[in-house]
């Protein structure tokens, strides 16, 4: 993707963070240089957030998912493979890896690793937090995609993940 190829009102994702719209497109002179912005207003937190042209692809900024990509994803979830490692380290640091590329696929894979993995034994701290993040990237940005309610993608991805014999993350399991 090459900079300057988003335009306001574009909805991107911002990897790890989730989903934003651009707001605006800015310049400002630093030194000798110019250097022009995008401005984005992540969906979530309502936080913004400047990218620089030149680290767009630095920090994988990326259109939101169409429609063959979802297909893929309710794909997978439904019957894909999921292999984990059994020593948390180095499956934490794999599924941390996974979910910075910003790839929904990817983030799908590390939600339904952790699914699987909770049905043998419950999960740490830190690979709930994870998972709870997963469940939060897929929903949301899945619901922009589609232009719908998170309600409509949860029961999408509930539907989905039954047929493996997963129970899709209630939001309120999450609730400390």
């Amino acid at each position: 993707m090459i900079s300057g190829d988003f335009h306001i009102g574009d909805k991107v994702v911002y990897p790890n963070h989730g989903v934003g719209v651009i707001e605006q497109i800015s310049s400002r002179t630093i030194g000798e240089t110019v250097e022009k912005f995008y401005l984005l207003k992540i969906k979530a937190n309502s936080l913004k957030v400047m990218v620089p042209f030149h680290n767009v692809n630095t920090v994988g900024l990326r259109r939101v998912v169409k429609n063959g990509e979802i297909q893929k994803i309710v794909d997978f979830l439904t019957d894909g493979e999921c292999d984990n490692n059994a020593d948390w380290k180095y499956r934490f640091k794999e599924n941390s890896e996974r979910m910075r590329t910003g790839s929904l696929l990817e983030v799908s894979a590390v939600l339904k690793g952790l699914l699987l993995l909770n049905q043998s034994k419950p999960l740490s701290f830190r690979e709930k937090k994870m998972l709870e993040r997963a469940r939060y990237l897929l929903v949301s940005e899945l619901a922009m995609a589609k232009n719908c309610e998170e309600v409509q993608i949860e029961e999408m991805l509930s539907k989905a993940l039954s047929r493996s014999k997963l129970r899709f993350p209630e939001a309120s399991d999450f609730v400390a």
